[in-house]
């Protein structure tokens, strides 16, 4: 049964007369997720799961005509049984459950397995054919566990503190932001950039506790600063912003950054391999848990990923789309309105 294509405009669901993700204007879009590479603005009609709709709303408009639905909340849409599971790539992020006539298609929009404590952890689904991403498929990929990662981020902030140095976290506003501040909850205070609190706000207005913070005040006095933990987007690094905060020291927290020659790219000093999509193994084990008769292997390294697949006898297909991935979103800031 063909239940899927994938087309110019993207993901399309045959019977359902819906897309998955779209990448160019659709009259009803179904969304995983709120980065801007799964959820583009000119659709006529979106849904998405309860957590993302205040999301989608802060960044696309708050006149969306938007619809959202809970974990495992069934909607029938002309025909085709839609839920929404658990994602664990940030807040709100789900994959998309599809069933028709019995078939059943899981798409996965970004995801990761390990849990962060501040998502809600993936949930594998069983289906007939899975389309999932492959940002980091390749093996050299493999994160550290939650606890020894937060030590090692604590054991470099005290270190700058004995250096009486100002610890600067670069990470995107959405997800990336959210997971630092996690980690770094209760070591000091924290301040984030007005594009991280502003997000920060939509998310608590949906319901969602999130760890203490403080806007960080373009005219801030530099000895508030001192010693404490700032977090910022990744298009601010060299920034005038960042050039006035008090002897910083900065660390970029991407996958990539578990290659030690993209910490040295960034110019930064320190690199945390903080990632919110699934490593090598995590790729492998979700693909398995789903028990998929046919896997579509989206955007990263979809090439070696999908070969492997059909080396150990999972039929795996490459499919080209627009989607990328957010941690090489720079986020570029270039007014000083912006960063207010």
């Amino acid at each position: 049964m063909k239940l899927v294509k994938f087309t110019k405009k993207g993901i399309y669901c045959i019977p359902g007369k819906f897309y998955l993700d779209p990448w160019l204007p659709v009259d009803y879009a179904i969304i995983s997720h709120g980065h801007a590479d799964h959820a583009r603005s000119g659709m006529t009609y979106y849904l998405c799961q309860t957590d993302s709709k205040a999301i989608l709303k802060h960044r696309l408009g708050a006149d969306i005509h938007i619809e959202s639905l809970n974990y495992d909340e069934p909607k029938m849409v002309n025909g085709v049984q839609v839920s929404f599971h658990p994602a664990g790539h940030v807040i709100g992020s789900a994959q998309i459950r599809l069933e028709y006539k019995g078939f059943v298609v899981v798409f996965s929009g970004d995801y990761k397995v390990k849990n962060d404590y501040l998502t809600i952890p993936f949930e594998p689904i069983k289906c007939h054919e899975f389309i999932t991403e492959s940002t980091f498929g390749l093996p050299i990929y493999n994160w550290l566990p939650e606890e020894q990662l937060q030590q090692q981020m604590h054991d470099w902030v005290l270190k700058n503190q004995s250096h009486h140095r100002t610890s600067v976290f670069l990470g995107y506003s959405l997800g990336k932001a959210q997971r630092i501040m996690k980690l770094m909850e209760g070591v000091d205070k924290i301040y984030v950039h007005s594009a991280i609190h502003n997000l920060n706000k939509a998310i608590e207005n949906s319901g969602i506790a999130l760890p203490q913070t403080e806007l960080l005040q373009y005219d801030f006095k530099k000895e508030d600063l001192q010693n404490k933990i700032i977090i910022m987007p990744p298009g601010l690094l060299g920034s005038k912003l960042l050039k006035k905060i008090p002897n910083a020291a900065t660390a970029i927290c991407s996958g990539w950054m578990q290659i030690r020659g993209n910490r040295r790219w960034q110019a930064v000093d320190a690199g945390f391999a903080v990632s919110d999509h699934a490593d090598w193994n995590g790729l492998l084990s979700a693909v398995k848990a789903t028990e998929a008769e046919k896997v579509y292997v989206t955007h990263g390294s979809q090439a070696t990923f999908s070969k492997y697949l059909n080396e150990i006898g999972i039929p795996s297909e490459e499919v080209k789309t627009e989607y990328g991935s957010e941690e090489d979103d720079k986020e570029i800031v270039t007014e000083k309105k912006d960063v207010l």
